[in-house]
């Protein structure tokens, strides 16, 4: 089992940098991929980042890209992001979530354990 517990959320300005992070429990954290998801009140959640295992390979939204950053830290059990150029549509409640497959994803339904959520609220 694994347990996952998201932090760092807040309210920010736009254009503002917010980081977030995801401690893990479970000595398996470091051969599991990684994600990152979120949901805005009356919408669905939706993915925006994703890492594998050994962090080589990432993946992202297009609407996040260059923007957000998704890394890994095995030796803390940790899995963070870091969000610049905020905009008040990355509002939303961010998830973290893990599978017990290495490699990225960007489906939710493909993800075995998810965190309570950090909720972020960026205003104009």
């Amino acid at each position: 089992q694994v347990q996952l517990v998201e932090s760092g959320g807040g309210l920010v300005q736009a254009g503002d940098s917010l980081r977030l992070s995801c401690a893990a429990s479970g000595r398996t954290f470091s051969s599991f991929a990684m994600g990152w998801f979120r949901q805005a009140p009356g919408k669905e959640r939706e993915f925006v980042a994703t890492i594998n295992w050994i962090g080589s390979s990432t993946d992202y939204k297009d609407s996040v890209k260059g923007r957000f950053t998704i890394s890994r830290d095995n030796a803390k059990n940790t899995l963070y992001l870091l969000m610049s150029s905020l905009k008040p549509e990355d509002t939303a409640m961010y998830y973290c979530a893990a599978r017990r497959v290495s490699r990225t994803e960007t489906v939710a339904n493909a993800y075995d354990y998810w965190g309570q959520g950090t909720q972020v609220t960026v205003s104009s």
